[in-house]
């Protein structure tokens, strides 16, 4: 065992865990206030519910021996059975199974997670629970397997993806576009104002993906070594150019540099550097970064002409971003494997996993819509998603400014003129714009 590398993975795997909490306030300080516990918990439901999952048969699904044609491991690691603690990774990394499979683990779990800004204030709670079990035991594990496991399909293709942009990216764009479709547009779309509530949240959010990412993009070199360093420079490089280059495009469209296109544009970066990161020099990070980041600011715009209400740009930024970054480290690989050919490998995954997780989400979102009813009620979505599903609200605004009866008057004890949580969080709903 290779102690510097086992700390090295072990240390990703926690920056990666962070990704999720990340995700989580860069999606609710996107949302109207109604909504925002209810964002940050379809985000923190995927850590609960996918670590179960992994342990119990995902692990086993993405990584064990292939049941045949590369599509699917098999079930011999249920339980994680067969590994413990010194049983290493058949490569030359030197690391404990459970060091990958933890660090895999933070993967599965922040994948569906990306998936749930494009339903943002219309979905049943449990609906979403359900929808994630589903989603990631038939279509994430499965082409984890394909991509990165040494007999899966697309890995014997020789597909460049270094550390997600089909398994994660594409994968949650397009299933994310597929759920959209069955679950329908929110109650006033492209007519009523659905500003983010709290910018600053969404930048908190965006500063813990961006730290979180190196952890993502370096550690998935599984050691600490140039590979490794090489990722992490273009990580940044990569994220720099793209916040530039959705600004530039914002400003030449709107007239105006956006907080929310700045981070809107640091993550699509990272999303189009994560494939392609190890197999180009800094000068082609820069080029993927400026490139994803014009790209992807203009397929957010795509959604009004379309009318597909993608709440919080994940498929123009993900969906797009995966396909910029994978597509193009087909051209500017430096590292011999560049060129048409391998532009047409980088095509066939990109495109395969496309296909796939669009049909095979869409039917997951139709037998989650048929079981339990994907979409909120009309007046649950009205309120606001947070009371409907959660009896809870983000912030307490309705005693603001009021003056405690009891303390003012100097009596002691619990001031028994306090109103009830109920009736707080009704006045706090009356005064709130949500």
């Amino acid at each position: 065992m290779n102690g510097a590398d086992t700390a090295f993975v072990l240390i990703s795997a926690a920056l990666v865990m962070v990704m999720t909490p990340g995700l989580a306030f860069f999606y609710g300080g996107m949302v109207r206030v109604k909504s925002a516990l209810n964002m940050l918990m379809m985000s923190f439901i995927s850590l609960g519910i996918v670590s179960v999952l992994w342990v119990l048969y995902g692990y086993s699904l993405a990584f064990g021996d292939d049941v045949g044609a590369g599509l699917l491991g098999n079930l011999d690691h249920v339980g994680l059975r067969g590994v413990d603690a010194s049983t290493l990774t058949g490569g030359d990394e030197g690391i404990p199974v459970f060091a990958f499979a933890v660090f895999q683990l933070m993967f599965a779990a922040l994948t569906p997670a990306l998936m749930s800004g494009a339903l943002a204030d219309r979905v049943k709670f449990s609906a979403w629970a359900l929808f994630v079990t589903l989603w990631v035991s038939l279509v994430y594990f499965p082409v984890a397997h394909w991509v990165w496991q040494a007999d899966g399909w697309l890995f014997r293709l020789e597909v460049i993806d270094f550390a997600g942009g089909t398994a994660v990216h594409i994968n949650a764009g397009i299933g994310a576009l597929a759920a959209v479709l069955v679950v329908g547009k929110r109650i006033g779309f492209r007519r009523d104002p659905m500003r983010p509530h709290s910018l600053p949240l969404v930048m908190l959010g965006v500063a813990l993906l961006w730290f979180g990412w190196f952890g993502f993009n370096a550690g998935s070199a599984l050691a600490a070594n140039g590979t490794a360093a090489t990722m992490a420079l273009n990580t940044q490089a990569a994220t720099g150019a793209a916040m530039l280059g959705w600004l530039a495009y914002e400003r030449a469209r709107h007239g105006a540099f956006t907080t929310l296109g700045a981070a809107s544009g640091a993550v699509a970066g990272l999303v189009a550097i994560t494939p392609a990161g190890a197999h180009v020099d800094a000068m082609g990070a820069l080029l993927i970064g400026v490139v994803a980041g014009a790209v992807c600011s203009w397929a957010v715009s795509l959604k009004y002409k379309l009318g597909i209400d993608d709440s919080l740009d994940v498929v123009g930024v993900h969906l797009a971003g995966g396909l910029v970054g994978t597509l193009l480290v087909g051209v500017l690989a430096n590292d011999g494997v560049g060129g048409l050919g391998q532009l047409g490998k980088q095509a066939t995954g990109a495109f395969a996993v496309l296909g796939f997780s669009f049909v095979a989400s869409w039917l997951l979102a139709k037998l989650v819509d048929a079981l339990l009813g994907f979409r909120a009620a009309e007046d649950d979505e009205v309120g606001g998603v947070d009371q409907a599903f959660h009896a809870e609200t983000a912030y307490d605004l309705g005693s603001v400014g009021a003056v405690s009866t009891g303390r003012a008057t100097g009596s002691a004890g619990p001031d028994r003129h306090q109103p009830d949580v109920a009736t707080v969080r009704q006045a706090g709903n009356a005064k709130v714009d949500a």
